[in-house]
Formats: structure tokens, sequence, C-alpha cells
């Protein structure tokens, strides 16, 4: 029986060795490139609660921006945590909280709201304010929706074929919207890497919270920055079907530099929402601005957040908020001033 020859069978086992290390290669750069640019699908967020801070839930920075869009458009209403709790967990039912321009027959968006069925424009319904506004337009109109459980209250909007889908997503929803609507403080961390943007710097950050929370979000005289800023640039108008009040445009933003800032940090005051009455819904309002920040650093490349006596910093290994100064988190929370956000650039 002929035998294959020594030489022969080293080649084969040098190639076999080349192709593996060549995969493992290119194991390892798709997994360097993912972790740079925060890796669609890769957990990049999460939020904590529950007794004990025990529960978790983990998301990516995609979707932690469209929960706190969806958060904000119902705090700026005047809505209670319940129904935003409903409409993240219907999100989260229908999309996984991704804006995405598919679905079952004509169904577009974060709700998976249909053009054929009077919910708007193709163009109206991808754009995510609109979108939680005409949710929330129809959850308070069923009777006792706050009572009901919540699959219920969500179906009586969304109409699904699978009506009870809805109740899975209400544990994630409810650490979510303690989280974004301030009730639950310090909770909401993302590990600060930075994806693509279009806008980066102060004035894109005050273009989004305007877009999100509505003109009151900066105060009246508009939120300092560190140095003068730029006019900034005019926000498209929201579709005239829209039932959330147009925002007037911004007043003029103040060039004193705000205190202890270098030019990249918005200061924003902890009133106006859900903030305008007492101490403790003051530090609600103004956790509720750090944690949109938070959700939004990735695609704003915002550095640093700062409220209460409690830092959060993109980059960090473990992501956490942590204590400022000497005083420590709690002396500085009994006074815990504005919410300050800094950019990178």
């Amino acid at each position: 029986m002929l035998q294959p020859s020594p030489p022969r069978k080293r080649r084969g086992r040098l190639a076999r060795t080349g192709a593996a290390s060549l995969v493992l290669v290119a194991v390892a750069g798709y997994l360097a490139v993912q972790y740079v640019t925060g890796g669609a699908g890769a957990p990049g967020c999460r939020v904590t609660g529950g007794e004990g801070g025990r529960a978790s839930y983990e998301f990516t920075p995609e979707q932690a921006v469209n929960a706190a869009t969806i958060t904000a458009v119902g705090t700026a209403r005047g809505l209670p945590e319940r129904a935003v709790t409903i409409a993240l967990a219907a999100a989260l039912q229908e999309s996984t909280l991704r804006n995405v321009d598919h679905g079952d027959k004509d169904s577009l968006g974060l709700f998976q709201q249909r053009p054929s069925q009077g919910w708007g424009r193709p163009a109206e319904i991808m754009d995510p304010i609109y979108s939680a506004g005409l949710f929330y337009d129809h959850l308070v109109e069923v009777p006792g929706y706050l009572d009901l459980p919540l699959t219920d209250a969500a179906q009586r909007v969304q109409r699904s074929a699978f009506p009870y889908a809805y109740a899975q997503h209400e544990p994630g929803a409810e650490l979510l919207a303690a989280a974004l609507t301030g009730r639950s403080a310090a909770t909401l961390t993302c590990d600060g890497l930075f994806g693509t943007a279009r806008e980066t710097g102060p004035d894109a950050v005050r273009a989004a919270l305007v877009r999100d929370f509505g003109q009151d979000v900066l105060g009246t005289a508009g939120a300092d920055v560190g140095a003068a800023a730029s006019p900034r640039p005019a926000t498209s108008p929201r579709p005239a079907t829209s039932s959330r009040p147009a925002t007037s445009p911004r007043p003029a933003t103040s060039s004193r530099p705000a205190a202890g800032s270098d030019g990249r940090t918005v200061t924003l005051p902890a009133t106006g929402g859900t903030g305008s009455g007492s101490a403790e819904e003051r530090g609600r309002r103004g956790w509720q601005l750090a944690h949109w920040a938070v959700a939004n650093a990735s695609s704003l490349h915002i550095q640093r957040v700062t409220y209460a006596g409690r830092e959060w910093t993109a980059g960090n290994t473990d992501s956490r908020w942590k204590p400022t100064g000497t005083a420590g988190a709690k002396g500085a929370e009994r006074a815990a001033g504005p919410v300050r956000i800094t950019s990178v650039s």
C-alpha cells in the first residue's frame, strides 16, 4: 500500500495550522472593531433597580436613545411613570426599541404603526417624537388605563395579533422608566463607546434636548455653555399632524461662561417638566436629564455627566456613577444644583 510521503503530511498540517491562525486573527480583529465601535447587538448600557438594586436590564446605545426619547415625550406631556412604562413595553415588543423601517405589512417605526391604518405618513411614523406622541395620544383615551394590566393597556392602543406579548417586557420597562423619569437615581450607565454622529458638541446636545423635551428644558434664558456659542441651526419642524405643541424658537444663548466649564459643557437647571415644584421633584427632574445624557452619550459624543455630587465618565471600565469632590454624594444631593453635560468637543 502506498503511503503519503512525510513532507506532504507536514505541508498539510502547516496549511491547516495556518488557516486556523487566520481564522483566529480574523475573529480577534472583528471583536476589536466591535469593541471600538460599540458593536451592533452587543449590550452597551445597563439599568439597575428593584429591591437592593439586584434587578438589571441590559440594552444597546441605540435602544437607550429611543427609550430616553419615548420617556421625554411622555414626561413633557405631564404623564405619570406608569404611562411611560406601558409605552416602553409596547416599543420593546413591537420593535425591540429600534426605529426600524420595515415590519408586518406596512408597519414602521418604534411602535410598528401602519400608514394604511391612519397612523400617519411613513416619514412621520419614522420620527420617534411623532410616533411616541401618537402612542400617548391613544393611550390616554383608554378609560382607566393606569389601573389596567400593562398588556391590556398596550393592546388597547396597538391592536396586536398577540395581545398578551407585552407582559413579558414589563420588568425591563419598569426599570427603564424608573431611571429615565428620574425616580431611580444613578441607576443608568453606558460603556461610553462613541458611535458615529452627524453633529457633536454643546449645540448638538441642546438641539437634542429641545427635540425630546421641548423648549422649557433649557430654562428661561437658555442653557449656559462654557464659552460663547454660535447660534444653533434650526431644528427641522415636527410633522403638523403631531398633537405635541411645536417648540418656540430657542432664546439667545447666554455667552457667560458657566462656572468651572471649558466651552464644552451645557449646564441645565433641574426645573421645568416634573422638576418645577418640591426639592424631590427637582431631584427627579435632574436625574431624568442626567440619565438622558448618558443614554445619548454614544450618539452625541458626551464625555461626562455630573449631577447631585455624582459623575459618570465615558470610557470608565466599570461605567459607574462616582462621588465627586470631598464632601461625598450624600451631602451634595441635599443641594443638587444643575445638571452638567460635557461633550468631547
